[in-house]
């Protein structure tokens, strides 16, 4: 995050569950998954987290 790199602030600290998804790939449309599942584009289902 560009906001925390810059100032240092906690309140621009990315979530942790962002940041958790990020590094496993999970950039949502882009690669099928996110918060959805896009197996389906027509109609994409939330995905359950941990």
């Amino acid at each position: 995050n560009i906001m925390y790199e810059e100032y240092k602030d906690p309140r621009f600290a990315p979530p942790p569950l962002l940041k958790q998804m990020v590094l496993a790939g999970w950039h949502g449309r882009k690669t099928g998954r996110g918060f959805y599942d896009y197996t389906d584009p027509k109609n994409p289902k939330p995905m359950k987290l941990r």
